[in-house]
Order: structure tokens, then C-alpha cells, then sequence
């Protein structure tokens, strides 16, 4: 993570591209497209070509007159790429789901290795977006990027748990090597540290410090048992804090979750301590 991202100098909807598409992303968007598309498309008959991709494209998606087509492929391929490499973030993505949906070369076309690997380079650079079935529909919401914001501000003052937090995302949003399992480990430290401050015993675990939390915040208890249960997962023989040679097989999505879970508990901590005095 780039240190603007790190210290809070670019948004978070940035660094989880929600509402942008960055340089890298694009590029690496067209390349597949090259890969799994246009270096096939040249080595198809033409007049199919025509008939089943460029006259949908022309006709249903830039709404030009279909004699503007021109009879050569190369020339075509560049007025589409002019357009890719310029249009909005949005509508890298609507010209992506049309090409799935309403363009038929399948005998020459690998669609479905097409949006696994999108989805591959979509996790990679952290977008907020994957394909499920033919639509490429969101997978973080605003509400997840406000929590994590939120208990990045309330923890500001707080270093240890500021510091877990910041390793988190650093750690899930590493475009070049993301790192899940320990991403989930920050996530839960942070929830650790938090609990410590408010308990006044730094040696404790999380295991021993929610207890006390229940009873001095009247937490419910199924709340409580919640986060045992999460913190039992990352602590057992087969969890996430014990350096296994067979690592779990974790995803974009595992770690992403417990970092907005975890985000919403120290949120949710740090204003019942305000509430209560307690000075952390």
C-alpha cells in the first residue's frame, strides 16, 4: 500500500476501487481482452465476426450506424479501443457485460476462462466488483468502506489498535502480494487491542477481555459469543495465527469481512466507553 493510502491521504473508496477504475485496472482489463478475444478475433472468418460481434456492438451498444463498420478488422479494434481507454469507469464495465451477453463467437471464444480470469484481476487490484454468472455486480458496499473508515478515524489516538487496523487493509489491498491470512490476524489484534485498552490489562486475550466487556457493558451475549467464536477461528490448531505449512484457502472476501466485522466492533466499543467514561 502506497503511503497516501496508508495514512489516510486518499479515500478508502479509492483503494477499494468502488466508484473508479484505475490506470492498472483498465490496462490490465484490455489485455484480456487481447488475450481472450482479439488475438482470436483476427483468425476468424470476417463475415462472422461481422455478423456476430461488431453489428451487435455497433447497433445495440454504441448506437452507431452499422456502415460506419469498417471491412477491416484492425481498423475497427482501434475505434473500440480509443473508446475503452477513454470512457468512464462505468462504462468499462457495461461495455465488459455486453460483450458477454450480446455478442456470439462462442465456437471461437473462451467466455467463461474470460471472467474467470476478470475476476482474478478484479481481486488482484482490488476492485469492488466481480462476475457472478453473466453481471458483474458489487461486492463492497459503501456501509463496509464507512465502518472501515470510521474505526480508522475513532482509533486514531489509540496507536495499537490504529496500527492493526492500518496493517489490515494494507495487507488485503496489496495490489502486488496480498496477504488474507494475516490481513484476518490484524483484523482480530485489532479487536484485541481495543478490548485491552478498555480492561486495562494489555497481557489479556481477546477470550479473557470480552467477558469482563460483557458485564461492564451489559453486551448481549449472543454479541458476545460471536466474537469468541471468530476469535476461536483465528486461534485454533487449524486457524489463521499459527504459521501451517498447508495454509487455509483464503479469499479476497474472508478477509474483507473480517475487517469490516471487526471494524464495526471497535466502533461499536469505542463510543460504550465514551458513553461510560472509561478513557482509553
Amino acid at each position: 500500500m502506497r503511503f497516501s493510502e496508508r495514512y489516510g491521504f486518499k479515500p478508502l473508496k479509492d483503494v477499494i476501487q468502488k466508484d473508479s477504475i484505475d490506470d492498472e485496472l483498465r490496462n490490465g482489463l484490455w489485455n484480456l481482452f487481447e488475450l481472450y478475444f482479439w488475438s482470436k478475433i483476427e483468425k476468424t472468418y470476417f463475415p462472422h465476426v461481422k455478423d456476430y460481434f461488431l453489428i451487435p456492438l455497433w447497433h445495440n451498444y454504441f448506437k452507431i450506424t452499422i456502415d460506419s463498420i469498417n471491412d477491416y478488422w484492425f481498423v475497427n479494434l482501434k475505434n473500440i479501443k480509443d473508446y475503452f481507454m477513454q470512457c468512464n469507469w462505468f462504462e468499462v464495465y457495461d461495455f465488459i457485460e455486453f460483450i458477454i451477453n450480446n455478442t456470439k463467437l462462442t465456437s471461437y471464444i473462451d467466455y467463461a476462462n474470460f471472467k474467470k480470469a476478470c475476476n482474478n484481476l478484479l481481486e488482484r487490484e482490488v476492485s469492488a466488483y466481480r462476475f457472478v454468472g453473466d453481471n458483474i455486480t458489487q461486492i463492497t458496499s459503501d456501509e463496509e468502506i464507512a465502518a472501515i473508515e470510521e474505526a480508522l478515524n475513532v482509533t486514531t489516538q489509540l496507536s495499537p489498535v490504529n496500527i492493526h487496523l492500518k496493517a489490515a487493509l494494507e495487507k488485503l489491498s496489496d495490489k502486488k502480494a496480498p496477504d488474507y491470512r494475516n490481513s484476518i490476524k490484524e483484523s482480530i489484534s485489532a479487536v484485541e487491542s481495543i478490548c485491552q485498552l478498555i480492561t486495562k490489562d494489555p497481557g489479556a486475550t481477546l477470550g479473557k477481555c470480552i467477558k469482563q466487556i460483557e458485564d461492564a457493558f451489559k453486551i448481549h451475549t449472543a454479541l458476545r459469543k460471536s466474537f469468541e467464536t471468530l476469535y476461536g477461528y483465528t486461534s485454533d490448531a487449524d486457524g489463521i495465527r499459527h504459521a501451517l505449512m498447508d495454509q487455509p484457502n483464503l479469499q479476497f472476501e474472508d478477509a474483507k469481512f473480517m475487517l469490516v466485522v471487526c471494524s464495526g466492533f471497535i466502533n461499536y466499543l469505542s463510543y460504550k466507553a465514551s458513553r461510560m467514561g472509561i478513557k482509553l
